[in-house]
């Protein structure tokens, strides 16, 4: 089980950020990645169709005989990670966890600020975890939609980007919070923006960094992780998405400098 890969999925691109941070931090790993573009975003749907469409993913990459799978969703992980835990025995991990932990680890005064999508906002996921850790913090969320289809775009350092983090994080930065939740994984591509918006007195929270900080954890308790270099020439990351796989292949390797050599399209309603 050790050489087997790890699977990582998320709606769309959002999720090359947690895999590149697995690439960084686990640099013998072999990475599944599945991005869901034909049905992008999740954010806005109900929690029935995200958890059915993370039911499919899930059984795609357990074809490959995964050891391991990372919701690297926010929105994912908030609807249907419980459902997903049930159906399989491997491990299994979302972002929205080790995100909550750190912020309640790193803040000073008890207000924490949390962006993301409708979805994960509404679900008071981050709320939920971080009260569970302590009780007497204060969680502000705020839902930032328009920052995935401008991520995407690639609109990361462009005045509209800038005028609409503007809007979006006054009001957090009236409330004084000295911790913001990047609550979407998406939003670290946006990061810079963010923070000069938020000012140096507030910390950053990215998820997919602890994400994969906590997967090593994970897999090393486990018994898990790969101890061998990858081989000359082997296939060590691929990606599958359901649509446009060109346009990702594109972005991806604008995210991620390990030359992407391909990215194949699925049908991904037959699984």
């Amino acid at each position: 089980m050790n050489s087997a890969p790890i699977g990582v999925f998320d709606s769309g691109v959002g999720g090359l950020t947690v895999a590149r941070e697995i690439m960084r931090q686990i640099p013998n790993e072999k990475i599944i990645y599945f991005g869901d573009t034909a049905r992008v975003p999740y954010g806005s749907k109900s929690k029935e169709t995200v958890t059915r469409f993370s039911k499919q993913i899930v059984r795609f990459l357990q074809t490959f005989e995964v050891k391991t799978i990372v919701v690297a969703c926010n929105t994912a992980s908030a609807f249907a990670l419980d459902a997903l835990e049930k159906e399989i025995d491997i491990p299994i991990i979302g972002v929205v966890k080790p995100g909550a932990k750190v912020a309640t680890d790193v803040t000073r005064n008890g207000k924490i600020g949390v962006i993301a999508t409708e979805a994960t906002i509404g679900s008071r996921i981050y709320s939920k975890y971080i009260k569970e850790l302590n009780k007497d913090v204060t969680i502000y969320g705020k839902a930032c939609p328009l920052f995935c289809p401008l991520v995407e775009e690639g609109l990361w350092q462009d005045p509209v980007t800038d005028e609409i983090a503007k809007r979006y994080l006054t009001e957090l930065i009236d409330i004084d919070i000295d911790t913001l939740i990047l609550g979407c994984t998406h939003y670290p591509l946006i990061r810079s923006t963010v923070g000069k918006i938020m000012g140096e007195g507030v910390t950053l929270v990215n998820p997919a960094y602890e994400t994969a900080k906590e997967l090593k954890e994970l897999l090393a308790d486990n018994g898990l992780l790969n101890e061998t270099p990858p081989a000359l020439g082997e296939n060590q990351y691929q990606f599958y998405v359901s649509d446009g796989a060109e346009k990702f292949k594109r972005f991806a390797n604008s995210i991620i400098k390990y030359g992407i050599l391909s990215a194949k399209t699925i049908n991904i309603e037959e699984y």
